[in-house]
């Protein structure tokens, strides 16, 4: 077989509701039949949205076929033990110019028991926000479900929950049972479990294509619903110049960041798992099997193999990038 390389996917562009124009004038995902864009799923093995390799001898194979055939030296060989052909994370970007619905996201036991399916963990990371640009994560204050009910049935549940003003470069982390909202005006990264499990539990009054509401999933968000409130919900990092810095670990995936402007080589022989870049500024080459390159552009994603092991990153000016794997 063909020595595996940075692989790269067709955006799958998904139009919503509130869906705006920041994907297209800000990140280039361009379609011509499509109009409010609202998510551009980067890597996805999720149900029938299999993204298609667009680079390189395995083009136009999907994901899933990659996986097929390279197992282990694609993903990792845990990882493969577990997955098997489906990959195990689903890595958008999404851009709100309107609010998204209230909702909330099942953990794994749940996931199984009524969808013989994964729960859905998720983190953001703020890649644009307009000024006085807002989201809402968890509760700003005990209460009971019965308090929350009432706040629920007579459209008053916001003023119950916790708001946060964003900027650029945010970061939250997204639990299983952490009701939550994405507000207008704010373009992020999302990586999550591979799972579209939703829970709608309130929907401003907005009425669906068909004219008609869109469906709550009111007794099963009732079901997961962390009611807890929590001091803190930002996640507080810290990074360096030309460091990789972490943002976030999980049992699902760890979240790094890389802002850098001179070359740093990676060793990746510790970690058994797929690497996931997302460029966030400005671009740079991947140099692997010690002479070929890849170039990633601001807006791009890119899947590095499990078996390219040590490789080197050279920016084109000042470059940030998001970089993910399972640990």
């Amino acid at each position: 077989m063909e020595n595996l390389y940075p692989i790269k996917f067709k955006p799958i562009l998904k139009e919503k509701i509130w869906g705006g124009e920041k994907l297209k004038n800000s990140l280039g995902k361009t379609s011509k039949d499509q109009n409010k864009i609202g998510e551009s799923w980067e890597i996805s093995s999720y149900a029938d949205d299999i993204s298609v390799i667009i680079n390189g001898f395995l083009a136009p194979n999907n994901l899933n076929e990659a996986i097929e055939v390279y197992m282990g030296d694609l993903v990792g060989d845990k990882i493969y033990e577990q997955f098997g052909n489906n990959f195990p994370l689903l890595i958008k970007f999404i851009d709100a110019s309107d609010d998204l619905s209230i909702q909330v996201h099942p953990d794994d036991s749940y996931a199984k028991e009524h969808h013989q399916a994964y729960g859905k963990t998720e983190m953001w990371y703020i890649l644009q926000a307009d000024e006085g640009a807002e989201l809402i994560t968890g509760f700003s204050k005990e209460i009971s479900k019965g308090e929350y009910l009432t706040a629920l049935n007579s459209a008053n549940l916001k003023e119950i929950l916790n708001i946060e003003k964003v900027t650029e470069g945010d970061v939250f982390f997204i639990s299983p049972g952490r009701i939550h909202a994405i507000g207008p005006n704010i373009l992020l990264a999302e990586i999550q479990q591979t799972s579209d499990l939703t829970y709608r539990i309130y929907d401003w009054g907005r009425l669906g294509d068909d004219g008609k509401p869109r469906e709550l999933h009111t007794d099963k968000a009732l079901d997961v619903i962390d009611f807890n409130v929590y001091k803190n919900y930002k996640t507080n990092y810290n990074w360096k110049l030309n460091k990789t810095s972490n943002i976030l670990k999980c049992p699902y995936f760890t979240t790094n960041i890389l802002e850098f402007d001179t070359p740093v080589d990676k060793d990746y022989n510790l970690i058994d798992s797929f690497v996931i870049y997302m460029c966030i500024k400005g671009s740079f080459e991947i140099i692997y099997n010690k002479n070929d390159i890849e170039t990633i552009k601001y807006g791009e994603t890119v899947l590095l193999p499990a078996v390219l092991k040590n490789i080197s990153l050279i920016p084109k000016g000042k470059t940030k990038l998001l970089e993910v794997y399972i640990d």
